[in-house]
C-alpha cells in the first residue's frame, strides 16, 4: 500500500503522462493517455491542463491530440548537455579525440536542429567547429541523419517532407527522395557520413550514444577538412568513436561522488 501511495500523487501522475507522451511515435488523446495509466477521466484532463499551460505538452497542429511540448524538448536538451559536460564524460571525449587526431563533438537534437553540447579541439581549426551552444541543420550533419534514420518509417518521411532541405553547398541533399535513401542506409549501417554537404571542404561522420534500452541520447561525431581526410578514409573513424560512444552510454545514467561538473569556460 505504501508503494501505491508513494506512486499516486500529482506529481508521479504529471511525470507518468510526460513519459507516456514522450514515448509515443504519434499524438495521443487525453482518454487514450488515461486509459493508458489508469487514471480517470477528469484527472487526466486536468493534469494535461496544467502540462499544457507550462509548455511541457502541446497540441498536435490543427488536432486536439497532443505531443511534447517545446518547453519539454528544450529542457531535455539542457539536461542531455549537463549529463555529458562532467568530468568523466569530458575525459572519454578527450581521449577519443586525442587518438583520432580531430576534434570530436557531441550533439543532441532540439526543435529539429542538431545543437552541440561538449567539443573537444586537438588542433588548430582549420575547417568546421562546432562548440557547445552552436546548431546545425539535420539534413546534413551526420547527428541529423542518425536522428532521422532511428524514427519510424512513416514518421521520418514525414519530418522529411516538412524540412527546409536548405543547399549550403553543391553537395548538399535536397531531394527529399534522395535524402530518404541516405537515412534507409544510415539506419542499416548504424552510422553516417557527410560529405562537404553543410560546409564546402569539410567531412564528417558520427555515430549514437544510447541508453541501456536503446534510446537515442545523443551522438559522438567528428569534422574534418577534406584536405587531411577525405571522405572514404572517414571510415577508419568508426570504430573508435564506437569505443567512445560504449563508454558514454556506460557512464551516462551513472553517478560518481568524484564526477564533477565542468565549469563553463
Amino acid at each position: 500500500m505504501a508503494d501505491q501511495k508513494k506512486t499516486a500523487g500529482p506529481l508521479d501522475r504529471a511525470f507518468a503522462i510526460v513519459g507516456h507522451v514522450a514515448h509515443q511515435t504519434k499524438a495521443v488523446s487525453v482518454v487514450e493517455i488515461a486509459n493508458a495509466l489508469s487514471l480517470p477521466v477528469p484527472t487526466a484532463h486536468r493534469l494535461v491542463g496544467n502540462l499544457e499551460e507550462r509548455g511541457l505538452l502541446q497540441k498536435a497542429l490543427g488536432s486536439k491530440r497532443y505531443v511534447v511540448g517545446n518547453q519539454l524538448v528544450m529542457l531535455s536538451a539542457r539536461v542531455i548537455g549537463a549529463a555529458f559536460r562532467t568530468a568523466r564524460r569530458h575525459a572519454v571525449l578527450r581521449a577519443v579525440a586525442g587518438e583520432i587526431g580531430e576534434q570530436c563533438e557531441i550533439g543532441v537534437v532540439r526543435d529539429n536542429l542538431v545543437t552541440y553540447v561538449d567539443s573537444v579541439r586537438v588542433s588548430q581549426p582549420q575547417g568546421l567547429q562546432f562548440n557547445p551552444g552552436e546548431a546545425a541543420p539535420l539534413h546534413c550533419t551526420s547527428t541529423g541523419k542518425i536522428y532521422m534514420s532511428r524514427l519510424p518509417k512513416r514518421p521520418r518521411e514525414k519530418l522529411c517532407r516538412s524540412l527546409a532541405l536548405t543547399q549550403y553547398t553543391d553537395n548538399t541533399i535536397v531531394d527529399c527522395e534522395t535524402l530518404l535513401k541516405i537515412l534507409e542506409e544510415t539506419r542499416h549501417h548504424g552510422w553516417a557520413k557527410t560529405n562537404e554537404e553543410y560546409v564546402k571542404g569539410v567531412v564528417g561522420c558520427a555515430v549514437p550514444i544510447v541508453s541501456p534500452d536503446r534510446e537515442l541520447i545523443a551522438c559522438l561525431g567528428v569534422s574534418v577538412p577534406a584536405a587531411r581526410v577525405s571522405f572514404a578514409e572517414l571510415d577508419r573513424f568508426i570504430p573508435p568513436l564506437q569505443r567512445a560512444a560504449a563508454l558514454l552510454s556506460q557512464t551516462i545514467l551513472q553517478t560518481d561522488s568524484e564526477d564533477e561538473t565542468l565549469e563553463d569556460t
